[in-house]
């Protein structure tokens, strides 16, 4: 069966979803600063399109993607002091997911699906949180990309740390959303080498202070379209790849 946008449907259609093959998908992304050439949506945008991307992989598995509304107002703490820049609590994030998790379960289905492209590390505690609170009402599958073995299959400059809107990122928004991309900006715009997760490792909690001035990391002038749809496959493969591990014990159990 193909991908059903869960917004669009009624409560009945909702309803007569068979929940053992049903999976919940929802991407999470942030309102913050991606330099100076690319919206403030931009991880809303990327977790949407890995969404999109894994729904083709599961529906060949066999199972029914439901793509959830995106969750798009996340802990953002490193990008603060950046105009536009929406950071809500942790609590508040936590307590989102695991609401929408609840939800989810009082209605019968098994499974919640993260799709997450928001790397602030405030967030990404955030949603681990969420699972903990969650009192097996639904199973969470949360592909941590910033861990291995998902982190293994990203490019080098997202391996590097010093990708916040740079060239991986740039190159996904330029693959999935090219016209919201601002090319005049972007390609005039200078490398930054500064790993954003060293500086974290080394305790630093602002872009500013890990040497971000202009809210961005690594190659924004070197990315390309077809870089960024490759990665989009890449990105689709993880999140299927994690739904399908997480299955395929219950399977093997008659769950």
């Amino acid at each position: 069966m193909p991908a059903h946008r869960f917004a669009r449907m009624t409560w009945t259609e909702v309803e007569q979803l068979d929940r053992a093959i049903t999976i919940p998908l929802l991407p999470v992304g942030a309102i913050e600063a991606h330099g100076p050439h690319l919206p403030l949506d931009t991880d809303v945008i990327i977790a949407k399109a890995m969404v999109w991307a894994a729904s083709e992989l599961l529906e060949a598995e066999g199972l029914v993607p439901l793509i959830l509304p995106p969750v798009s107002y996340t802990a953002a703490a490193f990008a603060s002091g950046f105009a536009g820049t929406i950071s809500p609590t942790p609590g508040a994030v936590r307590g989102t997911i695991a609401g929408i998790g609840r939800s989810l379960g009082r209605h019968g289905f098994r499974w919640l699906a993260v799709a997450n492209s928001h790397l602030d590390p405030v967030n990404l505690a955030s949603i681990r949180a969420a699972d903990d609170v969650l009192d097996g009402a639904v199973e969470m599958i949360f592909p941590d990309i910033t861990r291995k073995p998902w982190a293994l299959r990203l490019t080098e400059e997202f391996k590097s740390g010093a990708c916040h809107a740079g060239q991986y990122e740039t190159s996904i928004v330029m693959a999935a959303q090219p016209d919201q991309v601002r090319e005049d900006v972007r390609a005039g715009l200078d490398d930054v080498s500064a790993s954003l997760s060293e500086a974290i490792q080394s305790g630093k909690t602002s872009f500013e202070s890990a040497g971000g001035p202009r809210a961005y990391f690594g190659y924004p002038a070197r990315a390309s379209a077809e870089e960024g749809a490759a990665t989009l496959a890449i990105l689709g493969q993880i999140l299927c790849d994690a739904v399908v591990e997480a299955l395929v014990p219950r399977a093997g159990e008659g769950g």
